[in-house]
């Protein structure tokens, strides 16, 4: 029970400090020039610009309450629970000149954090979610510092809050390369009506909040995107669901390389880390189309582990396994005029045989009322979960997102 008490201890802190950083840069912006300007939306949180433009800061807070059940074919017993999906505390804005931007991020729910059960010790527990800088240092450039995202595969980049679904998906869930720390060179360019995007990073490769010496080598991450009829509206091509009902077609198609050199976790960047180290190779394709409330997503994962994926002692006892083999997601909605959303998904995932773990698939259909946009809906989905050698899962879920 100590890890428990000293990760709450963290919250708490972690969330009385934020109020009171946000109170104080509040009170200083009224007191010392009465020409700062200050300016809040629902949704789009508060907003304070020094009088010499030296300086942006917006703050925004967002929770997602969560109802979860499940029953399987065999038992036919409901098991269920109600929690805290996400608590989130976010800053972001430009320091000393527009570009030079910065975003800062924190977790706050055991969800957000890491286990929340004290015999896993050997996960990593977390509250910094993004600390990142972005520098344009020329017309079309950016370089980013810190720790954030990945550019892995599209479902990881899209915001929790602005899914189509109550959560992401299998694929997602065992293959994505989520976020680290390390540098990212971000390139944008057009041709004609063409809008090509070239992003390389170097990073970790152990994931986020890492303090100890590297314990392998570092990630290498690759991601060319197209987008062959232009940008979307309010960057739609990393946002679930047509909420701009494009007017004309959209559509983005992608694909990223990531290798981790001698990764230690699991899951490259996420899951227990394990008494070995293996090269981790990702592949991920996927592609989002839009219009006129239409909306769907395609991606495919592979990852592989060249040496093999599983872990052994000096005498062959098998100590753990990296998770390897593929995994197709596919899923699509359509949003009619009084804003509710009708989508279904469908995703399959196929571990490599090395690795003793379960294909799976599942069958997905959502509904989603959106009040205000992605800033306050609720969301609810039923699933079949199908797993190689056990009964089918049933799965309700209903979530609720508020975000200020």
């Amino acid at each position: 029970m100590l890890i428990s008490h000293q990760k709450n201890n963290i919250v708490h802190y972690t969330y009385k400090g934020a109020l009171l950083l946000l109170f104080s840069l509040l009170a200083s912006s009224k007191h010392a020039n009465s020409q700062s300007f200050i300016k809040s939306k629902f949704g789009k949180g508060i907003e304070i610009s020094a009088p010499d433009s030296s300086f942006s800061l917006k703050f925004g807070t967002r929770f997602q309450t969560l109802y979860e059940g499940s029953t399987n074919s065999e038992s036919k017993e409901w098991d269920d629970r109600f929690l805290i999906r996400r608590a989130r505390l976010k800053f972001e804005g430009f320091a000393f000149s527009p570009n030079l931007e910065y975003k800062i991020e924190l977790g706050l729910s055991n969800s957000d954090i890491g286990s929340d059960t004290p015999d896993r010790t050997n996960d990593a527990d977390n509250v910094i979610l993004d600390a990142v800088a972005k520098w344009q240092f020329a017309p079309n450039w950016q370089l980013w510092v810190g720790q954030t995202k990945l550019p892995g595969n599209r479902e990881r980049v899209i915001s929790s809050q602005k899914m189509q679904f109550v959560d992401r998906s299998l694929l997602n869930s065992r293959f994505n390369i989520d976020r680290d720390a390390g540098l990212q060179l971000h390139h944008v360019h057009a041709l004609g009506q063409v809008v090509v995007r070239e992003i390389g990073s170097i990073s970790m490769g152990e994931g986020r909040d890492i303090t100890t010496d590297n314990a392998g080598g570092y990630d290498y991450t690759a991601r060319v995107e197209v987008l062959p009829f232009g940008e979307f509206e309010g960057e739609g091509e990393y946002v679930g669901s047509d909420l701009a009902r494009e007017e004309t077609p959209k559509l983005a198609l992608a694909a990223s390389y990531d290798f981790n050199d001698n990764a230690s976790r699991a899951r490259g960047q996420l899951g227990s880390f394990l008494g070995g180290e293996r090269d981790l190779q990702t592949v991920f394709v996927d592609a989002m189309f839009k219009y006129r409330g239409f909306s769907a997503m395609a991606e495919f994962a592979n990852k592989e582990a060249p040496k093999g994926p599983v872990v052994t002692s000096e005498e062959g006892v098998p100590l753990g396994t990296f998770v390897t083999g593929s995994a197709l997601n596919l899923q699509g909605g359509y949003l009619f005029d009084t804003n509710w959303e009708v989508a279904g998904r469908y995703t399959t995932y196929n571990p490599a045989q090395a690795t003793g773990l379960r294909e799976q698939q599942q069958y997905t259909v959502g509904l989603s009322k959106y009040i205000v946009g992605h800033s306050l809906k609720v969301q609810t989905d039923v699933s079949l979960i199908e797993e190689a050698g056990r009964d089918e899962v049933y799965q309700f879920r209903m979530q609720l997102e508020v975000a200020l």
